[in-house]
């Protein structure tokens, strides 16, 4: 056994005797800095507004009140999740988002208490609007500065958001190293313990006892905040002993993670009833989400079909007198959950393929009719969708359902395919605004469009389907590849 210890300078081993402390002030400040800032601009922006349209009123102490009721309605989540620990000021661009998420919950709290107390006529319009965009923009920029400030504090080794201590053998510990990087979080390993390597899970390497004796005495020199056990989950008996043995040391005590999490983003442990679980995986959407987006989805197919309606009588007589055969094209697609259902279409083809041998369009296809290069070019043969999404077989964005006999090609040959289905399809989506449309060129640019779909499960929100919405109508990229 060997034990590596790892100093960046003497101001970090100072640092090691109060970080807790310094943490601990460090949340403090943080807070303290949003709530000041809320409050104070709700007073500055009041005093303003008054002086501009009132002739300087006299109101702080009105604005002084909803600056620190907006503060609290800000605040507290967050201190319930614990963010103003330092970690969360590590990464700026996940933050920045996560504020806005806040800033405009909280606001929407502040709306509906005044309308149960009868107390919103009190307030202008105009200033609810200047005090909502000046405190979204301070607070970002608020902790842009703090993120700053903590950045170039721990490259200078003066702080870390917390000090590890890890355990393992050679190779493990190497791995864990590559794999997570700890230093680019704000974590410094302050001290490593090399166990002997054993052959198997069930072997004990009979040097184990004194191996973890002398890591024991060095962690209680070094003093870290957690210790890590990168040994692994197989291995029962040694990761026993270790807990054992480092139950003595007053750090966390933590069992490092098995690379099968590292397929998963949000993996927390549970209990559901008397049952302990390693939760690896959610729906894609909460229940209150599938409600927000459902409705979305209602009141906007229901404005689009009747907007609509006369370009469709359009449409379906061109293609009346274009080609024999129906206006609209039915085909059966998988929807959420792999549920079957017939997709509805603008007939663009003269054919009207439906099975387990289904031939793409490409480019000069003969089979697509006059009027069908046009609807397909500019995306109009998708408009009859709407009435999947007023059904409840699609969605308006989503992952683009394909024909059946590339479902269960693809299906069989590329990985977390089937993963499409835990969300409806949409007549849009991601890969469609990427420039991924018409025919396929390659399994490589199937998994591009498939890796575009799972993170638009991953990260679904209004915004981005308003933005999708958006995209697909003036963005160049969506029309690209049309044929």
């Amino acid at each position: 056994m060997s034990v590596t210890q790892h100093y960046r300078s003497s101001v970090s081993f100072s640092y090691g005797k109060h970080a807790a402390l310094i943490r601990a002030l460090f949340s403090l400040l943080a807070g303290f800095v949003d709530a000041a800032t809320i409050v104070i601009l709700s007073i500055a922006t009041g005093i303003l507004y008054h002086s501009l349209v009132y002739h300087g009123a006299n109101v702080v102490w009105d604005y002084l009140q909803v600056g620190v009721l907006v503060a609290w309605l800000y605040l507290l989540p967050k201190i319930l999740r614990r963010e103003y620990e330092i970690t969360h000021y590590l990464n700026f661009k996940d933050y920045a988002v996560h504020a806005v998420h806040l800033w405009n919950l909280a606001f929407a709290c502040l709306i509906a208490l005044a309308f149960l107390t009868k107390t919103g006529g009190s307030f202008s319009r105009g200033w609810i609007v200047m005090f909502y965009g000046s405190g979204m923009a301070a607070i970002v920029l608020a902790h842009a500065l703090l993120a700053k400030a903590i950045r170039a504090a721990h490259h200078k080794g003066i702080v870390a958001s917390r000090r590890l201590f890890l355990v393992g053998s050679v190779p493990d510990v190497r791995d864990f190293m590559r794999q997570y990087r700890p230093a680019e979080s704000g974590l410094e390993i302050v001290g490593t313990a090399f166990l002997p390597k054993a052959e198997n899970s069930t072997d004990i390497p009979q040097e184990l006892d004194d191996s973890l004796r002398d890591a024991v005495t060095y962690a209680r020199v070094l003093n870290p905040d957690d210790v890590f056990i990168i040994v692994p989950w197989s291995h029962q008996k040694i990761i026993d002993q270790c807990i054992e043995s480092f139950m003595t040391v007053p750090a966390s005590i933590h069992l490092g993670p098995e690379h099968i999490l590292d397929r998963f983003e949000h993996v927390t442990i549970e209990k559901i009833g008397s049952v302990a679980s390693l939760h690896l995986l959610r729906p894609s959407l909460s229940p209150l989400a599938i409600i927000a987006k459902r409705l979305f989805d209602i009141v906007l197919s229901v404005m689009g079909l009747l907007v609509l309606a006369p370009l469709f009588v359009v449409i379906g007589v061109l293609i009346k007198f274009s080609s024999p055969g129906p206006v609209f094209f039915l085909q059966r697609r998988y929807g959420f959950n792999q549920q079957m259902f017939r997709i509805v279409k603008f007939r663009t083809m003269t054919t009207t393929e439906d099975g387990l041998h289904v031939r793409q369009a490409t480019k000069g296809d003969q089979r697509i009719t006059p009027i069908g290069h046009f609807l397909r070019k500019w995306n109009i043969d998708e408009l009859p969708q709407l009435i999947n999404v007023l059904r409840g077989d699609m969605s308006l964005v989503g992952p683009r359902p394909h024909a059946l006999a590339h479902d269960e090609s693809w299906g069989q040959n590329i990985a977390r395919y089937a993963r499409r289905h835990n969300m409806r399809p949409g007549i849009t989506g991601w890969a469609q605004v990427n420039g991924y449309r018409g025919s396929f060129k390659g399994d490589s640019e199937v998994r591009e469009r498939i890796a575009c779909d799972l993170y638009y499960i991953d990260n679904w929100s209004i915004w981005l389907d308003i933005r999708i919405l958006f995209l697909t109508i003036f963005s160049p990229r969506a029309y690209r590849n049309a044929h």
